[in-house]
This record gives structure tokens, C-alpha cells and sequence, in this order.
């Protein structure tokens, strides 16, 4: 040992001390150095994308329990021309649904103990295949603890004639004893968790469906996802940190898609004082410009609809009041364009935008006083300080947001793929765009990262900044929903004032930002990738939020491929736009894959009919060689792992360190 290395073992030692603790002697050190060295040969874990969810929450489990096909792939796989295609589904079915599939498969089942065994069987097969890529170790800690010894042993099932009854008579007792659907529902849970190593969702989780707030739950019982907000998240999580301009969006939009049953029943909120409120100021108001977006889906009756319509109309108004207090507040210069409500005629119901005047489509405003049209009136002041605390003091939708906090981000940096919900902001020269925030300039990833954590202080710093600076940072949470120049809008303005209450569509355009035209461009992709600290060669932006409309001949793929949009729909609001139900993407040791859904009927179909969804699959990348654990971003941890270990031998050889029991 040279001198210049124990130099290095002195300047570390401290450190070294501390990694002593869990691995205490010489031969500990040496063990762990041969595992994470043997790891690193094994093949990466497949990682599954996913965006734009929408609170779709039944295609969203389908896709997760199938896995984008793989599950059924695997089947084909490892069971080939064996089983006849009906088998194959009734299997596949099983292991997503294997609760209410095992109820269907005893009423007409004959022999239940005969297809118990095979079943089992068959199931140890696949669980086999997908754990071949782990440790033991891994796959260990996987195992539902009331049947852990049993598949490690069926796991392990040797072909030896010696040991044969013995795993045969692991599968008889257990179908003797009645254990068999509890066994059966572990190993199809296993399955399922070990087909995907890492979960990535890439924003959008909330609006427009009805179950964000289901998807979340599952998304918290989840072994390992990555969360990448998008702008209907930020809005939710900026109500939920106390934003009453964040709050009225969230209800506006769930009224306008005619769907309160996440805030009502999936969060529990009370939406009595809106209701209340609504039919006493817009009780002789038809509110037609307010009806639902979505009624033809919709089960209400005609009045549940007439009083949505008010509720929504109300909160609409309360936004753009808010709107225009924060824009007044914190974005006087950026943001004046969107101040409309001073530019109403409210005695001939016309409103002048950029020197057009336009009739208004609804006239009728009691709540606005034209000489101060931003000021709540006492009622509506009262109105949102009772909705903000209910969304403050609801702690289902605050652990959800904790969640999103603590497993999200604005973007990610992951085994060589870089994620983020939209864009990052480009000037018309397609340079990053310098934006302004606290008399000092950001772009390009500082930027991101200056908005993630005036995000995050908004949320948790409530009590620990000055009442001006979390002002500022709840501004800003509403300013991601919506800014000019935020990372998940990507818009020059958002005209839903227009949208409402203008007849001429040419009033909504909302100019996309040059982002938008240059992510075509290989270079473009190649310098956001360099600023991100990724190499361009291997690396890919993986991005959604603006849905590719294959209809019309969008292709997901953009700049030959260094750039994949997989917003394709899952909601079934732009269904019909896309012309699709939702793309996804599968990253496993053999390459990337993209995959295209068609619409998803139901589960209970699924369930009866073992109607899966009809998938495609684009095959993007394929590699040579696979690529193994040492490829990855946690590989990297592991060899750094490798090297501390290492100084630790030399620190305990050299005698720096004293070896324990």
C-alpha cells in the first residue's frame, strides 16, 4: 500500500468508520464486494412508461396488471404452441385479475383440484422466467410473507428424481388444505410486481377521468415509481398547499368535464356551500355556456345537470377573478395580456382583446362590479377561504401530494432517458429561454429546477418564509398550471375565458412554444439532452402532455428518434381525437419498445370476456448485447459502492480500521 493511497484512506475515514458498522470485518467487506459485482452482470429490470392518464383509472389498471402485453408475452413465451390461445387468456386473465377470476372459474370448473395443480404449475413456470433476472436476494424480499418459503422452494425446483415428491407434495397439501386460491393470488401479486423492476409516470395523473384519486392509491402501494408532474398535477398539489386560484381550477375543470366525483367522493370535500351558493346567485341563469363537456357519458338527471351548470359557472367566475388578483400581484408585466375581465362592455355584453371586439355569449355577471371587476364579493370571499381549507385540511389529498412530492419531480434523469410531463421552454431563436424569476435570470434545466423548488417550498415551507415569499410560491404553482413560460403548459396563454363566452375560435388560439416545432429537430433534442448532462448517443427525451393525433398521421416518434411523445390518449376525452387509447413504452435488457392501445371496454369485461386490450408494439430499439445492471444509472451506484468497499479492506489491512466480531 503506497503512501498516496493512505493519504486517501485518512481523508475518507470518518466515512469509512461509518461503513465499518455494516461490514464490520474483512470478510463481510469481501462478501458484499462479490454480490454487487455479481449483480452487475445481471440483465437491467424493465422499466414501463406511462402518461396522460387522466384519472382513467380502469385502463390505467389494466395496463399495469398486463404490463403493456409483457405478461402476455412471457405466456407465449415460455408456454408456446403447448396451450391453445383460449388457455393462454384464461391465464393471463388470472394472474391481473386472479381474486374475482378464481370466483368465475368455480362455477364452471369440474375438476377444481386437477386445475388447481396445473394451474400452479404454470404459474411457478412464468414466476421462474421473470425472477431469472434478480438475486435471490431481491426476489426474496419480494415474496408475500404468508407463502415465502413455499415459492422460494418451488422456485428452486430441481428436475432431480430424489426431490421430486417432495414439490409434489408441496402443491397437493396446499390444495388439501385449502390454501390453494390464497397461494394462487400471492404468486399472481408476484408476477405482476417482478415483470416491472421501475414504474415511470410522466404527468397528468389528475382531471377529467373519475379516479385519480384511486390511481394514486395504487401508485402508493407500488415497489418502485418515478413521478414526472404535469400541469393538471401541479394544479391539484397547488390547491392542496392552499392556492384559492389553484383550487377554483381544480373544480372548474372537474365541473366542466361533469365529474365531481373525485373531489366528492374520492377526497371527501364538501361541494354543499358552491352548490348553495350557485342556485342563490344564478337561480333564473340557464348557465348554457357551463353545461358539462362530457354530459352524453354522464348518468345525472337533467336538474343534477341544471345545478352543475351553476356550480361550474360560479367557480368559472371566482377563477378569473382570482386569475386576475394573482397576474396583478406577481406577474404585472408577463401576464397583462390574460387580465379580461376590465376589458368587458358589461352594458352591451362585448369584450375588446387586442383591439377585436366580441359579443359576449353570456352576459350575465351579478357578481362583478364593472368600476373593480377582480374583487371577490363577501359572499365569494367567503366561498373560497371554506373550499381552500377543505382542501387543506382533506388528508387523503394530503398524503397523496406528499406522495407526489416525495416520488415526483418537474423531470428525471434515468438510465440515459430524460423525462419530463411538456417542454422546456425555447426562444424563437430555439435557444433556452431566459426567464426572469426574483430578479434573476434561469433556463434550461436551472430553470426546471428553480420552478421544482419554489414548488416544493410552497408546499412545506408554509411556516418557515415570510408571508410575501409564500405568497410568491403559491403564485408560482398556479403559474405552472398556466404560464407563458412554464416547463408544463408550454403555451403562450390559455384561453379559457375565450372558450367559454366567445363564439369566434379564433380567439382561443394559445400559440405553442417554439419547443413545440423544434422538437422535430435532431440537434435541438441533441443540445436539451446535453444541458440535462446525458449523452446524446444512448439517451432519449421521453415526454407527453400534447396528445400525437395518429388519425391525422402524427407519429409518437420525433428527431429520429432521440425524442417520443406517448401522450396518446388514454383519456377518453381526446380519444376521439387520437384515434387511439394511449401509448406506452417498455425499456427492458433487450431494447425499447413502443406500444399503442386501443380503447379499453371495462375490467368486469376483461374479467368475463378475458378481453385484453388490443395492443401494437413498435420495436424502436434493439440491442446487440443485453444490457446488464452495470449499463445503468444504478449500476453507477453500485460500482461506487464497489470502490468504498474497497477502501475499506485496504482501511482495515492497513490497520487504520479495527476489524469486530
Amino acid at each position: 500500500m503506497d503512501e498516496i493511497n493512505i493519504n486517501i484512506l485518512e481523508d475518507n475515514l470518518k466515512y469509512l468508520e461509518l461503513l465499518s458498522y455494516r461490514h464490520p470485518n474483512i470478510a463481510s467487506a469481501c462478501t458484499e464486494i462479490i454480490n454487487l459485482q455479481a449483480i452487475l452482470n445481471l440483465p437491467k429490470g424493465t422499466e414501463h412508461f406511462l402518461t396522460d392518464i387522466h384519472g382513467e383509472y380502469e385502463s390505467f389498471t389494466h395496463v399495469l396488471k398486463n404490463a403493456s402485453g409483457v405478461i402476455k408475452r412471457k405466456i407465449n413465451d415460455i408456454f408456446g404452441n403447448s396451450l391453445r390461445e383460449s388457455e393462454k387468456a384464461t391465464l393471463a386473465t388470472l394472474i391481473y385479475y386472479p381474486e374475482e377470476k378464481l370466483q368465475l372459474i368455480k362455477t364452471t370448473e369440474t375438476d377444481m383440484n386437477d386445475w388447481y395443480k396445473i394451474t400452479i404449475y404454470q404459474l411457478i413456470d412464468i414466476c421462474k422466467n421473470v425472477s431469472s433476472k434478480y438475486t435471490r436476494s431481491k426476489v426474496r424480499k419480494a415474496l408475500p410473507k404468508d407463502f415465502s418459503y413455499i415459492i422460494e422452494e418451488l422456485l428452486h425446483e430441481q428436475s432431480k428424481l430424489d426431490k421430486q415428491e417432495y414439490y409434489t407434495e408441496i402443491v397437493k397439501t396446499l390444495i388439501d388444505i385449502d390454501r390453494a386460491d390464497e397461494f394462487i393470488i400471492a404468486i399472481c401479486a408476484l408476477i405482476q410486481r417482478l415483470v416491472v423492476d421501475q414504474l415511470h409516470i410522466i404527468g397528468d395523473i389528475y382531471d377529467r377521468g373519475p379516479g385519480a384519486h384511486i390511481i394514486l392509491d395504487s401508485l402508493m402501494n407500488h415497489h418502485s415509481v418515478d413521478i414526472q408532474w404535469g400541469n393538471h398535477d401541479i394544479l391539484w398539489m397547488g390547491a392542496a398547499a392552499g392556492s384559492q386560484v389553484c383550487v377554483a381550477g381544480v373544480i372548474r375543470i372537474s365541473g366542466r368535464y361533469g365529474n365531481l366525483k373525485t373531489i366528492e367522493e374520492g377526497y371527501g370535500i364538501n361541494l354543499l356551500p358552491l352548490a348553495t351558493f350557485a342556485l342563490e346567485v344564478y337561480k333564473d341563469d340557464p348557465c348554457t355556456q357551463f353545461f358539462p363537456k362530457i354530459c352524453a357519458e354522464s348518468t345525472c338527471r337533467d336538474k343534477d345537470l341544471t345545478l352543475l351548470s351553476k356550480m361550474h359557472k360560479a367557480i368559472a367566475i371566482i377563477q378569473f377573478k382570482l386569475e386576475g388578483q394573482t397576474i396583478q400581484r406577481s406577474y404585472p408585466d408577463k401576464m397583462a395580456n390574460r387580465l379580461l375581465l376590465d376589458k368587458i362592455d358589461y352594458e352591451k355584453g362585448t369584450i375588446s382583446i387586442d383591439g377585436v371586439t366580441y359579443d359576449l355569449l353570456d352576459k350575465n355577471f351579478p357578481t362583478i362590479d364593472p368600476k373593480d371587476p377582480y374583487k371577490l364579493t363577501e359572499d365569494e370571499n367567503e366561498l373560497i377561504k371554506k373550499l381552500t381549507s377543505y382542501f387543506m385540511n382533506c388528508e387523503k389529498l394530503q398524503k397523496h401530494v406528499s406522495f407526489l412530492f416525495s416520488k415526483g419531480s418537474l423531470y428525471l434523469a434515468f438510465n440515459s432517458n430524460l423525462l419530463y410531463h411538456a417542454c422546456v421552454p425555447l426562444d424563437e431563436d430555439g435557444n433556452f429561454k431566459k426567464v426572469k424569476i426574483q430578479n434573476k435570470y434561469y433556463w434550461g434545466k436551472s430553470l426546471l429546477d428553480k420552478f421544482d423548488r419554489l414548488a416544493r417550498d410552497a408546499y412545506f415551507q408554509k411556516c418557515k418564509n415570510t408571508d410575501e415569499y409564500n405568497k410568491l410560491c403559491l403564485d408560482f404553482m398556479w403559474y405552472l398550471w398556466s404560464g407563458e413560460f412554464s416547463p408544463l403548459f408550454g403555451k403562450n396563454k390559455m384561453t379559457t375565458f375565450e372558450r367559454y363566452f366567445i363564439k369566434d375560435k379564433s380567439s382561443w388560439t394559445e400559440t405553442k412554444n417554439k419547443y413545440f416545432t423544434l422538437r422535430d429537430n435532431e440537434d435541438t433534442c441533441i443540445e436539451i439532452l446535453k444541458e440535462f448532462g446525458l449523452s446524446p448517443k444512448d439517451s432519449h427525451i421521453i415526454n407527453g402532455h400534447v396528445p400525437v393525433k395518429t388519425i391525422k398521421g402524427e407519429s409518437p416518434i420525433k428527431a429520429n428518434g432521440k425524442l417520443l411523445v406517448i401522450d396518446g390518449g388514454f383519456s377518453k376525452a381526446y380519444q376521439s381525437e387520437t384515434g387511439l387509447a394511449g401509448y406506452t413504452l417498455i425499456y427492458n435488457s433487450f431494447g425499447l419498445t413502443l406500444v399503442a392501445h386501443e380503447p379499453f371496454e371495462s375490467i368486469q369485461k376483461a374479467i368475463l370476456e378475458e378481453v385484453d386490450i388490443l395492443s401494437s408494439t413498435i420495436v424502436l430499439e434493439k440491442n446487440f448485447t443485453r444490457k446488464r445492471v452495470y449499463d445503468t444509472d444504478r449500476g453507477l451506484e453500485l460500482e461506487q459502492q464497489i470502490e468504498d468497499l474497497k477502501m475499506l479492506l485496504c482501511a482495515y489491512r492497513s490497520g487504520l480500521i479495527k476489524e469486530r466480531s
